[in-house]
């Protein structure tokens, strides 16, 4: 199907004569543009033209958890969108309970010749698991990426949300609406995420720290820890993801109490859609946008042999208030 112009347009935010230009492959275009109007013609559904068709530059592999929970998704199509623009081509391999290992993964990817792998959240988050892994896949010359799980000793880029910082502000936000006995619902005590937040959550909220329920990164996992908390005497819970954040407030309801009325929560990631459940929820919001970005630059800037610090880039995180915190007892 020939592309319309003016939808071409529309998407990449051009004139259509510049969309023109680009399809026939004219002069007095910007590489930026141009590579807007191929990413508008690839979103919309058009072939590329033959004289546009490039070989791809090599492949990477992209190494995630489980999609179910949507900040995992996301992360992946920032990555695969900055190789893509860059002439790679991802590989991503998703795993599963009980399917495909990280190990298994990594050995298929360098056996497809992949010039880097990009991991995201994987053992080198687990505090219990054999890091070694990755400096054997250095010692090879393999360019990778690591987001989400600082492991010392792995000569490697790491790139993390500031996990202390997001408690910090949570913590922050919920004392100022007047809330004194605050719960923190979180993932298993293996995770460098998990073991940094509730360091911070035990430093800020000193009168709540023994208020700590772990469990899983999920809306059952969440569910419980709120069950749990809630009946300990807590106005405000703040959940270690969005999914649990969603299974907090249902436990909250099941209970027949309101949120935020009864009980204020927050959650983290700032997945897409969160802001339209009811209520709309108030979380910490990682910057996918940029780390995605810089995960793909460093990668790409180890393969064209310009090594980089072997050391954690930490990344701010952002409170976004939404409808479900509201005022605590003391200032009702």
């Amino acid at each position: 199907m020939s592309p319309r112009l003016a939808d071409v347009a529309v998407k990449a935010g051009v004139s259509e004569a510049t969309v023109s230009r680009v399809l026939n492959d004219k002069a007095g275009v910007s590489p930026a543009t141009r590579q807007a109007v191929l990413a508008a013609l690839d979103i919309l559904g058009y072939e590329r033209p033959p004289r546009l068709q490039q070989r791809s530059a090599g492949l990477i592999g992209l190494i995630t958890p489980e999609l179910d929970n949507p900040i995992f998704p996301a992360f992946a199509q920032i990555i695969e969108q900055g190789l893509s623009m860059q002439g790679f081509t991802a590989v991503l391999c998703t795993q599963v309970p009980g399917g495909v290992t990280e190990d298994a993964f990594t050995e298929v990817l360098i056996e497809r010749g992949v010039a880097g792998i990009v991991f995201v959240s994987g053992l080198h988050a687990d505090s219990t698991a054999d890091t070694e892994r990755y400096n054997r896949l250095a010692a090879r010359r393999l360019p990778i990426v690591l987001i989400n799980g600082y492991a010392p000793g792995v000569s490697a880029p790491f790139i993390s949300t500031d996990d202390r910082a997001a408690i910090r502000q949570s913590v922050s936000h919920l004392v100022s609406l007047g809330h004194e006995r605050i719960g923190l619902a979180i993932g298993p005590r293996r995770f460098v995420p998990v073991l940094r937040k509730v360091a911070a959550f035990r430093d800020v909220a000193s009168g709540s720290a023994d208020l700590v329920e772990h469990t899983f990164f999920s809306v059952e996992g969440g569910r419980a820890a709120a069950l749990s908390l809630v009946s300990r005497g807590c106005t405000a819970v703040i959940c270690g993801s969005d999914l649990m954040a969603l299974g907090a407030i249902r436990a909250i309801r099941d209970l027949g109490m309101t949120v935020p009325g009864d009980v204020s929560v927050i959650g983290f990631d700032d997945s897409p859609l969160v802001g339209f459940t009811d209520p709309p929820l108030t979380t910490v919001r990682q910057p996918v946008q940029a780390m995605g970005t810089a995960a793909v630059q460093m990668l790409l800037d180890e393969i064209a042999g310009i090594p980089g610090p072997k050391s954690e880039f930490v990344f701010q995180p952002e409170l976004v208030v939404r409808g479900s915190t509201g005022s605590g007892p003391r200032v009702r």
